[in-house]
């Protein structure tokens, strides 16, 4: 639970303010986004099925050079054979965010019939996204997952739609674009389709 936002959002951008890649700085941005949420939302009634624990996922999900994926950069917490984890990009609730450049807060994803499990170790319970915008571009979206039903919700996805610009202006100034032209398709690509893992 972040008790004041300011100083949170503050704090993150002179922590990405200090990265020496594009990617350090989606990565420095995205492990502070896992402070995002209730800290006690996992001891709930019904917040986790038998055998899970709480944990987060977060990184930036860019679009390709050649605009059929969105491509992981900079996460936390994903496995580590997905660390490009290629994404459709028309793919689930990613390709929404992508096409409508709007944000999405999914306290409960099982209320969400559109939600598509991407993530190879189990399915989110909960889930934020927020476009990363540039000169009226669209580079992809930022997103912060958790494993308990209703970790995340509207506040926090405030929070992580004030993160976004700080996201989108460090990729860009410390050469993401360049970066990504250079280093797609990934050799260590792990694509996904637009239904997800079964």
């Amino acid at each position: 639970m972040i008790l004041d936002p300011l100083d949170y959002i503050a704090a993150t951008g002179k922590a990405a303010a200090e990265a020496d890649s594009a990617e350090s700085a989606i990565e420095t941005i995205m492990r502070r986004a896992s402070e995002l949420g209730d800290p006690v939302a996992h001891q709930k009634p019904g917040a986790l099925d038998p055998g899970q624990k709480q944990f987060f996922v977060s990184g930036g999900f860019l679009i390709t050079p050649d605009r059929k994926y969105l491509m992981l950069v900079g996460n936390t917490g994903f496995p580590a054979e997905q660390k490009r984890l290629m994404v459709p990009i028309d793919g689930g609730n990613p390709g929404w965010v992508v096409a409508n450049r709007q944000s999405l807060v999914l306290p409960n994803t099982d209320d969400d019939r559109s939600f598509r499990q991407y993530l190879k170790t189990s399915r989110m319970g909960s889930a934020l996204y927020s476009p990363l915008l540039w000169q009226g571009e669209i580079l992809g979206l930022i997103l912060v997952a958790a494993q308990a039903r209703n970790t995340l919700g509207p506040a926090d996805l405030a929070i992580l739609d004030a993160l976004a610009p700080l996201a989108a202006a460090s990729w860009v100034a410390l050469g993401g674009p360049q970066w990504l032209g250079s280093n797609y398709p990934p050799a260590d690509a792990w694509r996904a389709s637009s239904e997800g893992l079964k």
